[in-house]
């Protein structure tokens, strides 16, 4: 059984507890959403790794992770994401159910507790982190930032968002840059950890077979003692269209070049519209049958890859694209040619039918796994109400051809990138 609880913890903090009792598993996490800022990007996002390592209570590696351990194996997972123009920086523990414990211990107490030792007590020394820590958390986010960048297909998709959107926030690596990171010291982290805390926009998820009254009070309990001080206001710069094709071009030694291409929708949350705009976006390259895939890569062979992909709290479109460099414009005319056939309504009731279904059953398969959960629900944070993924699958069926021509029709070609050898 299923059950969606939500609530406001207090000003700035909400609350939302999925409760289904299929999962062998709980899964309790804590996002920090901040506004991205090109000077705090790094000490943001370096902050939930290093609170991760240890706390207050398990004053080092060794000792969390032995708690860790007699919880049956519990795991905690920092990860850093943007989500719109912010940072979404998350902590989460994993740990069996209760039920499954022996002696019937009640685990799940301790699992939260954790977590909110780790995220509000942390393992402090003359009010600084341990220097160790930072420096290895330091390394490894290079590391992370330097993987984006020998990922080419990744790294040109990042490209082409940060030229996109240069004058936005969005433009705004969610890691920062490696000399900011470098540069970072540990009062610089503990000032960000202590700011995200107080003034951020905190979202706390819980998905498994908790009593989430009984959770809902550890936290409460916790967070009223941090003398919060939220006043921002959280909103997404939405562009609706762009005078003019901008384009750039990298040169690199790649074996295989791309082609990003980024669209301007002006359809993003908390608008009622995104489901048309999803449903568009699947029917022209989202999906095994899409208009990109059986046209440009299938029939006409003039790519490796090519899909779209729709971010509803930007309202953008991104389309990747591996090609041939003799290939490039060829690849990026039909592209905007298969955009054009949707506008125009080229397109039967089987295909909507086909993308529809495969739409559906993604919302269906989310259910089966707790992190895809959590990803969904925190991606709703900025809408006017949340839905479950039951909901957004019946509402995907309530969508009509011409819904899906008006949300194409609004899709507006802003910025081509190319990644070139």
């Amino acid at each position: 059984m299923i059950n969606l609880e939500k609530k406001v913890l207090c000003n700035g903090v909400n609350f939302t507890c999925v409760h289904d009792n299929r999962f062998k598993t709980n899964r309790i996490s804590v996002t920090m959403f901040l506004p991205l800022n090109s000077e705090d990007a790094s000490k943001n996002a370096i902050f939930p790794f290093i609170l991760s390592r240890s706390c207050k209570d398990y004053p080092d590696f060794i000792k969390l992770n032995e708690k860790l351990s007699e919880l049956y194996g519990a795991t905690i997972i920092p990860s850093v994401n943007k989500i719109g123009d912010f940072q979404a920086l998350t902590i989460s523990i994993t740990g069996i159910d209760d039920k499954y414990s022996l002696d019937n211990k009640c685990i799940s107490k301790e699992q939260i507790k954790l977590l909110c030792s780790i995220i509000f007590n942390p393992n402090l020394a003359n009010n600084k982190f341990n220097e160790e820590d930072v420096n290895q958390e330091k390394r490894q986010l290079i590391e992370l930032i330097d993987s984006e960048f020998n990922d080419k297909k990744a790294y040109s998709k990042l490209r082409c968002e940060e030229l996109m959107c240069s004058n936005e926030k969005y433009g705004i690596n969610r890691y920062g840059t490696r000399k900011q990171v470098t540069n970072l010291t540990s009062d610089d982290i503990l000032k960000a950890w202590d700011n995200a805390i107080k003034t951020s926009q905190i979202e706390i998820i819980v998905i498994g077979n908790l009593d989430c009254n009984n959770t809902f009070k550890i936290f409460e309990n916790e967070i009223l003692k941090l003398n919060r001080n939220f006043s921002q206001s959280y909103k997404t710069e939405i562009i609706k269209g762009s005078e003019s094709v901008k384009e750039y071009t990298d040169k690199m030694e790649v074996a295989q070049c791309k082609l990003v291409m980024g669209f301007r929708t002006g359809v993003a949350i908390p608008d009622n519209d995104t489901i048309n705009m999803k449903i568009m976006t699947a029917l022209f390259g989202g999906t095994p049958h899409s208009k990109l895939f059986l046209n440009v890569r299938e029939k006409m062979s003039l790519c490796y890859y090519c899909t779209a992909k729709y971010d509803m709290n930007k309202g953008i479109i991104i389309v990747e694209c591996g090609v041939e460099k003799n290939n490039i414009d060829k690849a990026k005319n039909e592209i905007l040619n298969q955009l054009e056939s949707i506008k125009s309504g080229n397109f039967d009731e089987s295909e909507i039918t086909a993308t529809k279904l495969s739409v559906e059953n993604t919302f269906k398969s989310l259910s089966d796994n707790h992190f895809s959960l959590e990803n969904f629900y925190i991606s709703q944070t900025f809408g006017k109400e949340i839905t479950t993924p039951k909901q957004q699958a019946k509402m995907v069926k309530d969508v009509t051809k011409d819904d899906i021509i008006k949300a194409a029709n609004k899709v507006i070609l802003d910025t081509v990138y190319i990644l070139e050898n």
